[in-house]
């Protein structure tokens, strides 16, 4: 199986070198995002889905608000790009990668884009037809999830980030 650059293989400032070692520097719950770019995503049947081309942000309020994953080409030609709500997106630190729970073939028929002619991804019809179609809310949205407790100083391992999402937990998506 071919193995691409990870968010650690990417870390020219070194920011992720230390965080396992002494719990110090940025993690998982704070990433550059030149990092990301390039991060494989996979979907919860470990299907490869692509990987991340671009992270648009929202230069009005300061939040993330899609992944653009390039998705079904051979070499980078003829590759569909997709905008991924980034609510939709979960971590994998273990293997170092973004899982979708999406199946192949739903992501085959999303709402997608080719390189040459990008939507208007502020309009909010558009914007309201990805997160329809992804199942969440939108991200201009305030939040209904409770932020988490812990501090710099407490070890990865008893954050929430370490625990694998269940059912019970509310992940933001509309259900």
């Amino acid at each position: 199986m071919e193995r691409t650059m990870a968010y650690t293989d990417r870390d020219t400032y070194s920011m992720y070198k230390n965080y396992g070692k002494e719990g110090k520097g940025p993690g998982p719950r704070l990433m550059g995002a030149d990092t990301l770019i390039g991060e494989d995503v996979y979907n919860t049947r470990d299907e490869d889905l692509g990987d991340i081309k671009e992270i648009m942000l929202d230069m009005n309020n300061g939040k993330i608000a899609y992944a653009v994953l390039s998705f079904g080409g051979l070499m980078e030609m003829g590759d569909k790009l997709f905008a991924v709500p980034w609510s939709a997106l979960m971590l994998d630190t273990e293997n170092k990668r973004f899982i979708l729970d999406v199946d192949k073939e739903r992501l085959n028929s999303a709402p997608g884009f080719n390189k040459d002619d990008w939507p208007d991804m502020a309009d909010t019809s558009w914007q309201n037809t990805i997160n329809s179609y992804y199942g969440t809310k939108a991200y201009t949205e305030s939040s209904r999830m409770k932020q988490p407790t812990d501090s710099p100083d407490t070890p990865y391992e008893q954050t929430p980030y370490a625990t694998t999402q269940t059912s019970g937990k509310d992940s933001g998506r509309v259900r």
